[in-house]
């Protein structure tokens, strides 16, 4: 009896916690406060969205935190000159006194800076370095994709070029992120948080 109580506490204390989460990525949740907190951020104030909407983003963000985790696997969180450039940017919030360490929208907009320079910096190693002066990847990619640029030459293309295989490495990247971390969506919550 003992035992199927606590088996009981266990399903009925996860479900509860993982009810409050819109989505765990690799273990770790994504809270409703945190996901509805950036998505007012990005859109204009506004929350009134479709849960198609908030599904779509949603998608956005659980990318943006396998970039962050991927980061953080490659140690990218110990670099001395990361560690500077967020302590300088806690050190001005303090001066400025926009918000208080005690408030919660302090730790959303420290950790979303965390992350936010995290993200940035391993998409400089992972896609960014790969396309700057490698004509010969960027020429391969245009050759394989040569009937998308409408007979436009490999230089009269280059900027597409550039985007287009940008935007392939990042597909590929993201695919690789999803196989090899788990993600889970709680659909149920995202209809709760949906006001259209």
């Amino acid at each position: 009896m003992r035992k199927v109580c606590c088996i009981f506490t266990f399903c009925f204390f996860y479900y509860n916690s993982f009810a409050q989460n819109v989505a765990t990525v690799n273990g770790k949740s994504i809270s409703s406060k945190e996901f509805m907190w950036v998505y007012k951020k990005n859109h204009a104030g506004n929350t009134n969205a479709s849960q198609q909407e908030l599904a779509d983003y949603l998608e956005m963000y659980i990318n943006f935190k396998l970039k962050v985790l991927d980061a953080k696997a490659s140690d990218l969180d110990a670099d001395t000159a990361y560690r500077k450039e967020i302590n300088g940017y806690e050190n001005a919030l303090k001066v400025q006194k926009k918000k208080s360490p005690k408030n919660e929208a302090y730790d959303f907009i420290m950790n979303e800076y965390r992350e936010g320079v995290l993200m940035f910096n391993i998409s400089e190693k992972k896609i960014w370095s790969k396309v700057q002066d490698n004509e010969a990847k960027l020429l391969d990619f245009y050759n394989q994709n040569a009937s998308v640029y409408a007979g436009k030459s490999f230089y009269e293309a280059r900027g597409l070029v550039i985007n287009d295989y940008q935007q392939y490495l990042e597909v590929e990247w993201i695919k690789a992120l999803r196989a090899k971390y788990s993600v889970k969506v709680n659909t149920d919550e995202l209809k709760k948080l949906a006001k259209l």
